[in-house]
């Protein structure tokens, strides 16, 4: 991961439309670089994958189009993490679930509109960077919490869910995949439950860069400055289980437990989704949706 600005490698044939991208980025401090066609764009991942955050790649191109590119890079081992954002003129929803089933992470149908580029970017750069964070905190923590059979915590903020998930994740030998899902419950927990940040407001918050703000706004207001979440862990004989309790209304959680193709444009709203299908073998929500219980089988 590139340690001074984010990096994005861009991957699209078209000269124009990649010089139009290039000063949309550069104009918000990416790093940018370019490659002409799918055939350059991969030859540069295998070289140095590690210096990019995101890859913003184009659906049709020669040599080797945009659906052959992300196979390739979700088949590597070391980069299948990397957030892949497909630009494409295809829109039909058969289009848009192969690419998610590829592994496309975010995608943007043209003509490209600048804000939407910028704020799916930011997400896509700024959920990748999570991961990395995560990964480093679960080696630097595990020890003996894998000795734990059961506790609870309480959490009010997005740091303090970032370290819970991290030092919980340390319970079971796959830490990354299991703190990344639990991240996003806990984040869930905060943000739509405690804080009360509805899908539509957050999609607008990520439009214009100010999510973290308006984080940090609500939780300091008084009516909210002492509202905390709680994860309660239990080691059972067959699985692991994990409870975790807002203080929020609740919300309509039956929609969200699968990638759909009308939220695939948006800039999120797959977290738990991706919690459901890569970190736990279940989840379940109860009541209004502001419990929920994730469980691995041992």
């Amino acid at each position: 991961m590139n340690e001074g600005n984010p990096a994005i490698l861009i991957v699209d044939d078209d000269h124009f439309n990649l010089e139009i991208l290039k000063d949309f980025l550069e104009g918000e401090g990416y790093e940018i670089t370019c490659a002409n066609n799918g055939l350059e764009g991969w030859s540069i991942l295998e070289d140095s994958f590690d210096k990019f955050d995101a890859v913003l790649l184009d659906r049709m191109m020669p040599e080797m189009d945009g659906m052959d590119v992300i196979k390739r890079i979700k088949s590597h081992p070391s980069m299948s993490k990397l957030p892949v954002i497909m630009q494409t003129g295809k829109s039909k929803s058969s289009e848009v679930l192969e690419g998610l089933e590829a592994g496309v992470y975010y995608y943007l149908t043209k003509p490209l509109k600048k804000t939407h580029l910028l704020a799916i970017v930011s997400a896509a750069v700024r959920e990748y960077q999570y991961q990395r964070f995560i990964e480093e905190e679960v080696i630097r923590k595990k020890g003996a919490i894998c000795q734990l059979d059961r506790g609870e915590f309480s959490f009010h903020s997005i740091d303090e869910a970032k370290n819970i998930a991290t030092l919980l994740s340390g319970v079971t030998d796959n830490s990354d995949s299991i703190a990344l899902g639990l991240l996003e419950l806990l984040i869930n927990a905060v943000e739509h439950g405690n804080l009360g940040i509805s899908y539509d407001e957050k999609s607008e918050l990520l439009s214009q860069c100010r999510w973290e703000q308006e984080v940090e706004r609500r939780i300091n207001l008084p009516e909210n400055k002492y509202k905390r979440a709680t994860v309660k862990f239990e080691r059972l004989s067959d699985e692991l289980r994990f409870l975790i309790e807002d203080q929020g209304e609740g919300f309509d959680w039956e929609q969200y437990l699968e990638i759909k193709a009308e939220r695939a444009l948006d800039s999120h709203g797959r977290g738990i989704a991706m919690a459901n299908m890569l970190s736990f073998n279940q989840l379940e929500y109860l009541g209004c949706g502001n419990q929920v219980i994730a469980t691995i089988s041992l």
